[in-house]
């Protein structure tokens, strides 16, 4: 069984959803712990969490809680944070996910990337197994098929561009206004480019890993090293925050103790950049990942629903092939059974007295010929309908025909 258990920004308390990112490491190793499951994907994003797992076993509730002890949290509080999709299902969900279409910003395109690396990481880590495998390929397809044919990347915002859209209604001049952005990862890459577009001048980025000069190098832009950090933080109008770190590198005291004037504070990191107390100081704005969620637009309705179509059909058809494979053995064993048959009777044909009396090859081979095309014909037909059989999920109604028909199989 295929089964994704889902944390988002919708249906999950941020702290909650913070935490489980914190500890993504610790959940996938114990995902993957030997006679547990036969693989597992975690996509921690920066509004989501999900585990994508193919079980021997159908139980649900066993994996919510093998994760809520390796997040050290409570089992009900996170059943009842989380989403549960199973097979078809889950396929949709991941789909829907890669294609941007659960996103806080729908049609955001970064997202594709996020589940790409995701599929990658357990790639690495030895965790994706051939159903995962060919989940996971075909969202990519899909992501690819959707944004091709919809335009709905185009249509939505990223979650950048949606925080910096609300984020201009409070800045006077792009052009004079200091930007101070906090790491150099793929949304700090997109947060430049988005500032760029808007005429934005005075950038800096800071790096607690330290890759700022390399990061500002290729962009123009400056670098601020950790001795100018506190000096840089004080002057900024606009605080960009969106580094991969697991505690806040802003707290109410670095603020509380500069100087009192009107600062905003754009936080896209998961979990947070910015402590939510520095919310409540006098003169400071903060938008966070949930308020940007909150002030989502609704998607683009035409380009929405040819999506939404889209990836429905793609699920259908998913859940098709993977229920045709079930099938596959029956088919296999039916074309070996008669094949064998074909080859018996051509080495007896060749052994024979008349063989040996006529010697004619160029007739033996075209007898020989006539008959594998003949057995191919022969297989056409039952071939078709023991995958058809396998697409309608009645794979145990074509061995049991083949069985009773040819007395082989499993039921034989």
């Amino acid at each position: 069984m295929l089964l994704c258990l889902s944390a988002d920004y919708r249906r999950t308390p941020i702290p909650l959803l913070e935490h489980l990112e914190r500890r993504s490491a610790e959940i996938a190793r114990s995902l993957a712990e030997p006679g547990f499951a036969r693989g597992s994907v975690i996509v921690a994003t920066c509004n989501r969490f999900e585990a994508y797992l193919d079980l021997r076993e159908g139980d649900p509730d066993v994996s919510v809680g093998r994760i809520a002890e390796a997040a050290g949290v409570e089992t009900a509080e996170l059943s009842e944070a989380l989403g549960v999709h199973t097979d078809e299902l889950a396929a949709e969900h991941l789909f829907a996910v890669a294609c941007g279409l659960e996103s806080a910003a729908v049609g955001e395109g970064e997202i594709a990337g996020q589940v790409r690396r995701a599929h990658s990481a357990a790639h690495r880590a030895g965790t994706v197994s051939d159903p995962l495998e060919r989940l996971f390929q075909a969202a990519h397809r899909v992501s690819r098929d959707v944004k091709n044919r919809t335009g709905i990347q185009g249509e939505g915002r990223s979650l950048v561009r949606l925080g910096l859209l609300l984020a201009e209604r409070r800045i006077e001049s792009w052009a004079q206004a200091r930007v101070l952005l906090i790491g150099t990862g793929a949304y700090a890459g997109a947060t430049v480019a988005a500032l760029n577009a808007r005429g934005a001048q005075r950038i800096a980025v800071h790096s607690p890993s330290g890759r700022a000069a390399a990061f500002a190098d290729a962009r123009g832009i400056g670098a601020v090293p950790p001795e100018g950090f506190g000096h840089a933080l004080a002057t900024a109008d606009l605080l960009i925050a969106c580094s991969s770190v697991s505690d806040p590198l802003i707290t109410a005291p670095d603020l509380a103790r500069l100087e009192a004037r009107p600062r905003l504070l754009l936080d896209l990191g998961m979990p947070r950049n910015v402590d939510p107390a520095v919310g409540s100081l006098d003169g400071v704005e903060l938008l966070d990942i949930d308020a940007i969620a909150r002030h989502a637009p609704i998607p683009e309705l035409s380009a929405g629903a040819e999506a939404r179509r889209l990836v429905r059909e793609a699920a259908v058809e998913f859940a098709a092939s993977q229920a045709e494979r079930e099938a596959l053995p029956t088919l296999v064993t039916l074309r070996e059974h008669v094949l064998g048959l074909l080859e018996d009777e051509l080495c007896r044909a060749r052994r024979g007295p008349r063989a040996e009396r006529d010697g004619d090859a160029g007739s033996s081979t075209e007898i020989e010929s006539a008959l594998r095309r003949f057995t191919g014909r022969l297989l056409h037909e039952p071939s078709e309908r023991i995958r058809a059989l396998g697409r309608a999920g009645r794979a145990d109604e074509a061995r049991s025909a083949t069985a009773a028909l040819f007395g082989i199989g499993a039921d034989a």
